[in-house]
């Protein structure tokens, strides 16, 4: 899911809000930190554990959505040879986590930042996660550096991840990168950002893998009000991605490598689901034929089509099914791959916001300088997947939630008109019940058709809103 990082306007008993706290409560996410955590963050913070190596010297860069604080990755590029050396620095949480204390507790119990519209609830406490922890532009950090080098193709040829000091230079935005990029003004990080982001889709390609570039329904404050607009990743979102792909890539070789470590699994889909989106291509009349891979069609779409842009969104029904698998003692799981990546993955670039990646990161460095992995890191190994798993759903029913309430309120006074959108999906066992993406503004609601007539998927229909409440975050439309 998208980070929606927006302010709500207006005061604490406003109806909007009212219904981010009712969400809030609903999903159980922590209400502040007990005060033996943010006093271990507070000496954390003052007095971390720091690295001896130092390279401050490296012009490291951040790239996230304007206005972000927690900083997980710095990246810097340059040519090598005739190829590429790819440095990226990664928050190194374990320097301010103590082990079995109050602090690593918690992070246990929260697993993952939840992003609100009208705030975050954050994995760790702001003094870490937006302070001491943080890539932020010129301050000194330590942090788990990964050195990729690349041949000319863009393959990998060499991987070292170790602790270092480091120091970020600039913190840049995906649209300020993007106009450097298009008008030529790039330095060389930004400008090999671009040729290696490139490369990697090229061999991201080759190998089967697949990047979804769906439409995000964003939510923007504007004139002390809400809109929903549909967006399009930028080119430098995808190349940015890569790099942390990339990194993913050879963390999980490294862990693979030395018998122990923590996967992003994905099995590949069954004939049934891809048969199913054969015909869903079929009502929405994008062309697939039979000689051409499902990951060869994908790439041919444009998310500004809207029929594309409505059968990438049934695409991510393929990308269910995700988890996390463990593995220790050199014995190595049945599925050590995830199926869009085409290769072994785990998540290891957002320890600030994401659990699972502090130990990713602590297996990697162990096997990197050829010893066992911390005792600490292979007792909370067993729980890790359940964990995750907990918390990515309780992430992906408020993020999903936070949509719904701003649709809903939207809108509200609005019941009874007509608009015009797509039927995007139609239920298979109930074929007059469906969904509908609105062309303005950019609502997906539910769409039922009267006495059980089916919808007409793929197809532009003019909709009656029946129902928007915030309270119960429901949208409703009929056939007009």
């Amino acid at each position: 899911m998208p980070r929606r990082r927006i302010r709500v306007t207006g005061a604490p008993e406003a109806p909007l809000r009212q219904a981010f706290a009712a969400l809030r409560a609903e999903s159980g996410a922590p209400d502040g930190f007990p005060p033996e955590v943010l006093a271990e963050a507070d000496r954390a913070a003052r007095e971390p554990v720091l690295p001896s190596l130092d390279a401050t010297d490296v012009p490291f860069l951040t790239i996230d959505p304007p206005g972000s604080t927690d900083l997980d990755q710095a990246l810097h590029l340059a040519v090598r040879g005739a190829g590429y050396r790819v440095r990226y620095a990664i928050a190194d949480v374990a320097a301010f986590v103590v082990p079995g204390g109050p602090l690593d507790a918690e992070t246990h119990r929260r697993v993952n930042t939840l992003y609100f519209p009208d705030g975050k609830v954050p994995l760790h406490p702001a003094v870490l996660s937006e302070g001491a922890a943080s890539l932020l532009p010129g301050e000194v950090r330590p942090a788990a550096l990964w050195t990729v080098d690349l041949d000319t193709d863009g393959r990998t040829v060499a991987v070292d991840v170790r602790r270092a000091l480091v120091r970020s230079r600039a913190r840049l935005d995906y649209a300020g990168v993007q106009r450097e990029i298009d008008v030529g003004s790039a330095e060389e990080p930004l400008r090999l950002l671009a040729v290696v982001g490139r490369l990697r889709e090229r061999l991201e390609s080759e190998r089967g893998g697949i990047s979804l570039d769906v439409p995000e329904q964003e939510i923007v404050e504007h004139d002390h009000a809400y809109e929903l607009t549909y967006r399009a990743p930028l080119p430098a979102e995808g190349w940015n991605a890569q790099l942390s792909l990339l990194t993913g890539m050879a963390a999980a070789d490294l862990m693979l490598a030395s018998g122990a470590g923590v996967l992003r699994t994905l099995p590949a889909a069954p004939d049934g689901a891809v048969g199913r989106l054969r015909r869903t291509a079929h009502a929405l009349r994008v062309d697939w034929p039979h000689h051409v891979s499902y990951a060869q069609l994908v790439r041919s779409l444009d998310p500004h089509d809207p029929r594309h842009a409505a059968f990438l969104q049934e695409c991510t029904t393929l990308l269910r099914g995700a988890g996390y698998t463990v593995f220790r003692d050199g014995v190595l799981p049945a599925i050590t791959t995830h199926a869009a990546v085409a290769a072994p993955y785990t998540h290891c670039t957002a320890p600030l916001r994401r659990l699972a990646d502090r130990y990713a990161a602590e297996l990697c460095l162990a096997a990197v300088a050829g010893g066992p992995p911390p005792e600490w890191v292979l007792a909370a190994l067993d729980a890790l997947p359940q964990e995750m798993a907990q918390g990515g759903r309780r992430s992906g029913a408020v993020e999903r939630g936070c949509v719904d309430i701003v649709e809903a309120a939207l809108l509200g006074g609005r019941v009874g008109e007509v608009f015009d959108g797509y039927v995007v999906d139609v239920d298979e066992r109930r074929p007059a019940v469906g969904t509908v993406q609105l062309e303005a503004p950019a609502v997906i609601g539910r769409l039922e058709g009267a006495d059980g007539a089916p919808l007409p998927l793929g197809e532009r229909l003019r909709v009656r809103l029946t129902r928007a409440d915030p309270a119960t975050r429901t949208v409703r439309f009929t056939p007009a």
